[in-house]
């Protein structure tokens, strides 16, 4: 064991909550004896809902959202403007748009963006659905609304080249957010106002 505490199952509980983001071993330690001091309920509860969300969680099959069915709650809303596609990296920078209350489109999740120092390339994102999606002739408009970062603007820029011969508005969330900034860190005040004053793309916004 690489801790003292006088249990394999303590330590095993330790090793567990390390693996997790943000986690240390202190702050594990803590996890585990807060579970061992609350009743046998809370612990069974928690272990269920983490087994239910690795085996039962689904992608939405339109726009690769996390969801619980084959399509998520977004996509079957019927009062969204499902004319307008706000392409995203991920379900945290969804659900910081959602937040600010300023938009009524829907989404394309990418799951990632473009980025050579990760391994990350185009065909590892959801770009041929969206190109897909965006050639059907149901979209009149497609914000990037991606993180103000090099590998960012990297991104926006290979999806515009992959639209700009398709007639479809292309436009960027408007610059309030600061460069390096992510998406999920901003105040939802500014991040409101950058989708409403949301700018036309034309490949050299950015860094690009």
């Amino acid at each position: 064991m690489t801790g003292n505490y006088s249990s394999v199952l303590v330590e095993n509980a330790v090793d567990a909550f390390t693996r997790l983001p943000g986690i240390g071993r202190k702050t594990a330690l803590r996890l585990a004896l807060h579970l061992l001091r609350q009743p046998p309920e809370t612990a069974e509860l928690l272990g269920d809902a983490i087994k239910k969300l690795r085996s039962e969680i689904q992608y939405c099959s339109i726009c690769h959202n996390i969801s619980d069915g084959d399509t998520c709650a977004i996509c079957r809303n019927p009062k969204r403007d499902h004319a307008t596609v706000c392409v995203v990296e991920d379900l945290r920078d969804m659900i910081a748009i959602e937040n600010t209350g300023q938009y009524k489109g829907v989404y394309h999740v990418l799951g990632g963006i473009i980025s050579p120092m990760e391994g990350t390339g185009p065909g590892d994102l959801t770009l041929k659905s969206l190109t897909t999606k965006v050639e059907s002739g149901s979209i009149k408009e497609v914000i990037m609304a991606l993180p103000a970062t090099v590998e960012g603007d990297t991104t926006n820029f290979y999806i515009f080249k992959l639209l700009r011969n398709i007639p479809v508005t292309i436009t960027t969330i408007a610059r309030g957010i600061p460069i390096g900034d992510e998406l999920d860190y901003t105040d939802e005040i500014t991040l409101g106002r950058s989708i409403l004053n949301r700018q036309p793309y034309t490949g050299t916004n950015g860094l690009i």
